[in-house]
């Protein structure tokens, strides 16, 4: 670009910021210090209105599973919009019920049925109307640092302080250790004693609460948490306790779902030796950017509503045409096959590049879900270090997200179609700006 076009282009990006600030919240994050408006994008890269191509390793939050402008996606949702936009669930719709059949059967969970939302946060909401109501109780359990959406009720669940502006909630939440494996007071303990005292935990809480507890929801790996979780078998270690008490078990896999962590599709079936749950959540990647989300829970449940029920804009025509299209592309192209090998690539990668790095304290996830924590020198987490190394990627050509419960973590999770060639290079481009991020931090702490 010429100097005259790139100050254009700086003044247009001010310009937007200024109005964007004047009609929004002023609780709506925005990354970056110059925020960023993204354009348009076609496989793993986006554009920006700063007229720069960035290799996208965040995915609009989890949400273009596939990849951006996928041919299939584009080509189902004008066709379904040349026919008919809108029609709501009070109407037989084809694309909805096609979806649901597909859904169903892929979730693992027995005699299992379906209901469309349009967001994770509504996915979960109607996931706690359904339990609250079989159980006749608001008391729920949730893990600590989770994170399961931005409304009156969900915020109420959520143990990420970061993410809960108000204490105020419909429901009674009691929060289970597990969540965290390196720190906590069971860190110091290997898998199995780890797995037996969060058990015990949860055991012991049980035997304090009055009354019944509706259900446990839980994230298998924490997503705005900093993409964090337990060893494999703890929630059926959970489960066992649960099915004891008649506690129902919620599967949020709003990120962890179509086979992002490579090992399995579903994040519950790390869990699996004590059944699966009585109901999951869905949302982010089904749709590819498209607004969708949904419960599956076994039909007892799902059907002991006492009152009618519709949805208005869940299980819209054109967004369920979308997502059939994105989730026949991924089960065709075993997305779920990729994210494990390329995912093993990137994270031994970035492992690599990390060890020579102390501001980087644990690398973890699985596949395409990637975390990395970051401290000061000292070793405390650094939200501080975290800020600087997105920063950084984003000037070196690279998209990431961060979270975390302080703020400290990296979180990595590109579309499940990226190429080997592709992880090498994010991967690069991450350590710099991880060694970037450390310099800059290191010279603050020795002004100080």
């Amino acid at each position: 670009m010429t100097d005259d076009t790139t100050d254009d282009t700086a003044h247009e990006a001010k310009s937007l910021l200024d109005r964007h600030r004047a009609v929004t919240p002023s609780w709506l994050a925005l990354y970056y210090r110059e925020p960023l408006e993204l354009t348009h994008g076609e496989g793993r890269h986006v554009y920006g209105s700063d007229g720069r191509r960035y290799l996208d390793f965040f995915g609009g939050i989890l949400t273009t599973m596939t990849a951006h402008a996928l041919p299939e996606v584009t080509k189902a949702v004008a066709d379904q919009a040349g026919r008919i936009l809108h029609t709501s669930t009070l109407y037989l719709s084809s694309p909805m019920v096609e979806l649901a059949e597909q859904i169903a059967e892929l979730s693992g969970i027995p005699d299992a049925k379906v209901f469309f939302t349009t967001s994770g946060t509504e996915a979960n909401d109607a996931a706690l109307l359904l339990a609250t109501g079989y159980r006749r109780s608001n008391q729920v359990l949730a893990m600590r640092n989770s994170y399961h959406g931005r409304s009156f009720s969900t915020i109420g669940i959520t143990g990420n302080s970061s993410w809960s502006p108000t204490s105020f909630s419909p429901l009674q939440t009691l929060y289970v250790h597990g969540s965290i494996r390196t720190r906590g007071p069971f860190a110091h303990l290997d898998d199995a004693a780890f797995v037996e005292a969060c058990t015990a935990d949860l055991e012991d809480m049980l035997g304090q609460v009055g009354g019944p507890v509706a259900a446990l929801i839980a994230e298998p790996i924490q997503g705005v948490g900093g993409f964090t979780h337990g060893p494999d078998g703890l929630f059926a270690a959970f489960k066992r306790v649960l099915d004891r008490h008649g506690i129902l078990w919620i599967s949020d896999e709003v990120q962890t779902g179509w086979g992002r962590t490579g090992d399995h599709f579903w994040g519950w079936q790390a869990h699996a030796e004590a059944g699966p749950p009585d109901a999951l959540t869905f949302a982010k990647g089904l749709g590819n950017g498209l607004s969708i989300g949904g419960v599956v829970a076994r039909a007892e449940l799902m059907d002991s509503l006492g009152a009618n029920s519709i949805s208005t804009f869940g299980g819209s025509p054109v967004t369920t045409a979308g997502a059939l299209a994105n989730l026949r592309h991924l089960l065709e192209h075993d997305l779920q096959g990729n994210a494990r090998r390329v995912g093993a690539v990137l994270r031994e990668r970035l492992e690599a590049g990390a060890r020579h790095l102390p501001v980087v304290r644990e690398v973890r996830g699985r596949g395409l879900m990637l975390g990395v924590e970051l401290v000061d020198r000292a070793g405390e987490p650094s939200a501080a270090a975290a800020a600087m190394a997105l920063e950084h990627a984003r000037d070196l050509g690279l998209l990431i997200g961060k979270g975390g419960p302080l703020g400290n973590a990296l979180r990595i999770a590109p579309p499940m179609s990226l190429t080997v060639d592709e992880a090498e290079q994010g991967a690069e481009l991450l350590v710099q700006a991880l060694d970037r991020a450390q310099k800059e931090l290191w010279a603050i702490e020795e002004a100080l």
